[in-house]
């Protein structure tokens, strides 16, 4: 899929490989009880899994940062073609019923946030040796 994206001074940018996507991401907090929690996100990542036109999901278990300990625990990423799409999808009856399962996680332990995701493959980039 050909698109927009943005350099690092925000400047829109043709894309000419690579795939540019739409995600919906869950930073969830360490909770006080795992197996509470665990079992709600469970039951979350089953009505996910329900809902059309996900492109795919990863599932981040938090380690820590640079600093030390994460204030974050766990990170869902669901992925769509475009934003269109995720919001067609979260109003399906799947996706309604996944909104309703957020909400049985206690206030305060998570945040939800929406990226446009520019994805490319290799992680090269090639160096013009020939200039002095």
């Amino acid at each position: 899929m050909r698109g927009i994206a943005y350099n690092l001074r925000g400047k829109h940018v043709a894309l000419s490989h690579g795939q540019l996507m739409f995600k919906f991401m869950m930073l969830f907090r360490r909770p006080v009880d795992l197996v509470s929690f665990e079992n709600s996100y469970n039951d979350l990542l089953a009505l996910v899994e329900r809902m059309p036109d996900v492109q795919r999901r990863q599932v981040i278990n938090v380690l820590g940062s640079p600093a030390g300990k994460s204030p974050y625990y766990r990170i869902l990423e669901v992925y769509f073609e475009d934003r269109k799409t995720m919001e067609a999808s979260m109003l399906t009856p799947a996706g309604q019923e996944a909104g309703g399962q957020m909400m049985t996680f206690p206030a305060g332990l998570f945040e939800m946030i929406f990226a446009e995701v520019y994805e490319e493959a290799g992680g090269t980039t090639s160096v013009n040796t020939d200039e002095p």
